[in-house]
């Protein structure tokens, strides 16, 4: 895909709830940025971040859990350790039973991210493994940065 037809990064704007991500000295690639792999924790930090924080779940106790089933990540430019950065989370799409999730990377003091992305959660009953529908107070909090 050529300059011309990638779309822009999008800004700190386009996202309605912002965490801070701080990176670490191992998050250093031998190319000495942050490695591609990284941003997948900071997103699903973010995500359960956001989940703990505004819609009331306890990871280690919740009898409805979500799990990815999908995720992407565009790169739009290096950063590395120590820069100070946080992530923008909003909601593209919120169905009976799945949400996706859509997350930019940020450093501190810029409006472009530096990279962005989805995941998407199926939420399940933890021990059936079965899809569900997603429990209220979630479905709330998730439904306050839904953007579709």
């Amino acid at each position: 895909m050529s300059d011309a037809t990638r779309p822009a990064p999008p800004r700190l704007a386009d996202y309605p709830w912002h965490t801070p991500i701080l990176t670490r000295w191992a998050d250093n690639d031998l190319y000495g940025h942050v490695n591609n792999m990284t941003y997948y924790g900071f997103f699903d930090t973010a995500i359960g971040t956001y989940l703990m924080q505004e819609g009331g779940l306890d990871p280690w106790k919740a009898e409805v859990i979500g799990l990815v089933i999908e995720n992407g990540c565009r790169f739009h430019r290096s950063v590395a350790f120590p820069d100070r950065l946080h992530a923008g989370v909003r909601v593209g799409h919120l169905g009976r039973s799945s949400v996706r999730y859509e997350v930019g990377i940020f450093k501190d003091g810029e409006e472009g991210a530096v990279a962005d992305g989805h995941f998407v959660h199926v939420f399940v009953e933890r021990k059936a493994q079965r899809p569900v529908p997603i429990p209220e107070p979630i479905r709330r909090a998730l439904a306050a940065i839904r953007t579709d």
